[in-house]
């Protein structure tokens, strides 16, 4: 077993995979995940602080959260590769997710990117498949474009990664995507600014950041992301945009809370397309 340090860059991997592995347990006719809980189980980490929060609103919410997006970014998958069956498929960020692995087709290319520390682990855990690849990068260094084969399309989606980004930033990579990957797509999730403080404040703070002015926040997406004329940009409420939640288990106080989130907190997933 993989032994999972408290208090490490690690342990980041532990919150999201954690949180699909309940909502699986949960939610199951909503959303099904058997490969969070393989890989829990796999893990050496003291699981007893999440244990102990399970069943509260709030940390249920969290995980239903860590489930839509995910849903979320499975809709734009399978949608772009009905017309484009062999493309890449890139997760932006991966951490120890598979959305790659679930929507595959059998004719996809699935690339998985991230930081050669997160990279090393899911070596361990979760080695290539065929058609796959693992590539150890930052993604600020656009570098590792070269290793993404985009002849035949390429999707790239980005989970809960772009906050840490400033605008610039952000901007800098979407742009150079458009100019590289002509007939790509791009899907990300945006929080307002009230969002950012709510959600990420605490995460920014143990990284020894105390100011989010600069990091990427979007108010208006249509007005915000409108970054180059041959970009064209949609966006969905990101807790209900794709789903309505009304399934078995799901209380209709999170169905509310989805609704504050998407409307209030400006919690959305956007689509660009190349």
């Amino acid at each position: 077993m993989l032994k999972i340090e408290k208090n490490t860059v690690q342990e980041t991997l532990i919150v999201p995979l954690y949180g699909r592995k309940m909502c699986a347990e949960k939610f199951p006719d909503l959303y099904a995940d058997r490969s969070a809980k393989l890989l829990c189980e796999s893990l050496d980490y003291d699981f007893s602080a999440q244990e102990a929060k399970k069943d509260t609103f709030f940390y249920e919410f969290g995980a239903l959260e860590a489930a839509m997006r995910q849903l979320d970014m499975m809709w734009e998958i399978n949608d772009y590769l009905k017309r484009h069956p062999n493309a890449a498929v890139v997760n932006l960020g991966c951490g120890l997710d598979q959305t790659g692995r679930a929507c595959d087709n059998g004719a996809c290319k699935i690339v998985n990117i991230d930081f050669p520390d997160i990279m090393a682990i899911r070596e361990q855990l979760i080695p290539a498949g065929e058609r796959e690849a693992n590539i150890a990068a930052d993604l600020k260094d656009h570098a590792w474009m070269d290793k993404v084969d985009g002849t035949q399309g390429a999707i790239f989606f980005a989970a809960g990664v772009f906050h840490y980004f400033k605008t610039e930033e952000v901007k800098e990579l979407v742009l150079t995507l458009s100019e590289r990957f002509v007939g790509g797509r791009l899907i990300f999730d945006t929080v307002g600014k009230l969002g950012l403080k709510l959600m990420m404040s605490k995460t920014l703070k143990h990284m020894g950041i105390e100011d989010i002015d600069g990091f990427f926040y979007v108010q208006n997406p249509a007005q915000a992301l409108n970054w180059s004329e041959k970009i064209q940009v949609s966006s969905r409420g990101y807790m209900l945009g794709y789903f309505d939640m009304k399934r078995k288990g799901i209380r209709p106080a999170h169905r509310i809370l989805a609704k504050v989130g998407d409307r209030w907190m400006k919690m959305a997933v956007n689509r660009m397309e190349f």
